[in-house]
């Protein structure tokens, strides 16, 4: 009986394992589309879609027509030899896939075997050799910040990824005989916002400030509704706090929903320092008031670094998102016609869509283990951040244009 329990025990984590890495595997695929998007970011025209016997995985071909017409969004040259290579090997993978179509399901099976293994020693060797370069980067004096966001944006190390962002963001400065001072001095002008703005009775409060802490508190909740973790009181409660502070700090935009989206990328990174294992196990039950105090403190200002960046997207009527839907719109109708045709010929507007894509910048839309790699980008973009969006959201809807043009 035990041994088929722990049989049992075995396939579901077996299962569970190729579920990750099938996720994994489809949002690396996303962002190898966005680095074919971004060898034409600066004039782009038509771009060749080639399709794979697993219609979940498909690639962004770097040949491309090109067009006079469209704005330089910069940082065209991100693309590394070594991506390329990656991508052409992909490519020419996809090709002998579509001339064998005959070979025996065996012999799928055991060159799947072997790519998988060639595939982890060759991720071994790749991550050890971008471990010594980040460590190369922020051992130094002053970080150059320029190499730091080449690097990251490829992604981070998990265990760099807190003091990376917060460079990235401009929150710790790159002289590291400044660091601790500065986070020293941020962590308690941020407990003083909260003495003064939240930890106050609701009879000090005016009506539109009591209506917003309302509507914080209802939306915590349902915050990342699909990890456990952040079904515990007291993170709730740490968001709540972070995200009212934020809303009277900043009075122009105040609270808008979706940003409560943007706040919890930045809480499960600084909580990693702290917390070890699977988010699935995490709690703060046994985190001291003070490092908690630390870890909201370094999200509420990351939080703020990122907005100030974009803060038209969250004041009256959002222009600055309904700015990029249509800049979206464009790209997609340059790139692939079929897709930009489909979606008016079914009545459908890109707002009704991709407006939440911006408003939670994809968070709603993809497995949240793998947010924080996609924040690596993000962040690593700086300021052209906004416009960089519109590719990645072109990329992730040509990425799943098969569910709905599987012919084309």
């Amino acid at each position: 009986m035990m041994n088929n329990t722990n049989r049992s025990r075995e396939e579901n984590q077996r299962k569970k394992e190729s579920t990750v890495t099938s996720l994994d595997s489809r949002f690396n695929q996303t962002l190898k589309n966005v680095q074919g998007l971004l060898k034409g970011r600066s004039i782009p025209g038509k771009i060749l879609l080639t399709r794979r016997s697993d219609p979940s995985l498909q690639e962004l071909s770097p040949e491309y027509e090109r067009s006079s017409s469209f704005k330089d969004a910069g940082s065209s040259d991100r693309m590394t030899k070594e991506v390329e290579e990656e991508v052409q090997s992909t490519s020419n993978a996809n090709k002998n896939t579509n001339v064998n179509k005959l070979t025996t399901s065996t012999s799928n099976i055991e060159n799947t075997s072997k790519e998988v293994q060639k595939s982890a020693m060759g991720a071994r060797a790749t991550d050890s050799a971008r471990v010594m370069k980040f460590t190369k980067v922020l051992s130094g004096t002053t970080v150059v910040l320029e190499n730091l966001r080449e690097l990251a944006w490829s992604g981070v190390p998990d265990y760099m990824r807190p003091d990376v962002w917060r460079l990235l963001l401009g929150y710790a400065p790159p002289n590291s005989d400044r660091k601790e001072g500065v986070l020293r001095r941020k962590r308690l002008e941020y407990l003083d916002c909260v003495s003064r703005y939240y930890d106050i009775p609701d009879t000090d409060r005016s009506d539109d400030e009591i209506n917003m802490l309302r509507q914080i508190a209802v939306d915590c909740p349902r915050t990342v509704p699909d990890v456990t973790f952040f079904h515990e009181p007291k993170v709730q409660k740490s968001l709540e706090r972070i995200l009212y502070t934020w809303a009277i700090r900043h009075p122009a935009s105040g609270y808008v929903q979706g940003i409560n989206d943007l706040a919890t990328p930045f809480l499960v990174v600084f909580l990693s320092e702290y917390l070890e294992g699977g988010m699935d196990n995490w709690s703060v039950s046994n985190l001291s008031p003070e490092k908690i105090s630390n870890i909201e403190a370094d999200c509420y200002w990351c939080l703020s670094k990122l907005l100030d960046g974009m803060q038209d997207h969250y004041t009256f009527a959002q222009p600055g998102i309904q700015r990029l839907v249509f800049k979206l719109k464009e790209l997609v109708r340059r790139i692939d016609e079929p897709v930009s045709r489909h979606v008016e010929e079914q009545g459908l507007e890109f707002l009704q869509f991709a407006f939440r894509w911006f408003n939670c910048l994809l968070i709603r839309e993809i497995p949240f283990h793998l947010v924080t790699r996609l924040w690596d980008t993000y962040l690593a973009e700086g300021d052209a951040l906004p416009e960089f969006l519109v590719y990645i959201f072109a990329s992730f809807l040509l990425t799943v244009r098969w569910a709905f043009l599987p012919f084309c």
